[in-house]
């Protein structure tokens, strides 16, 4: 049996949002909105990996290049 979740703040403020009737129009830019701020968040977070660990594009190249396959898997 699966567990009831309470609603998170984000679902809560949406649900708020979502209490209006909005205008096709304004409902895209909300969209638009939203997923900028997540593309932005996930690229702060890629950002500060990179820096962390030191990466570069030159090393990205060779990852993308390398082959991993497992004998059999294909």
């Amino acid at each position: 049996m699966a567990v009831k979740q309470p609603l998170t703040n984000l679902q809560l403020e949406l649900l708020k949002l979502y209490a209006n009737q909005l205008p096709d129009d304004q409902l895209l830019e909300i969209k638009l909105l939203l997923g900028k701020y997540f593309a932005q968040k996930a690229t702060e977070a890629m950002q500060k990996t990179w820096a962390e660990q030191q990466l570069s594009a030159e090393k990205m190249e060779v990852w993308a290049n390398e082959h991993h396959r497992i004998k059999g898997s294909h």
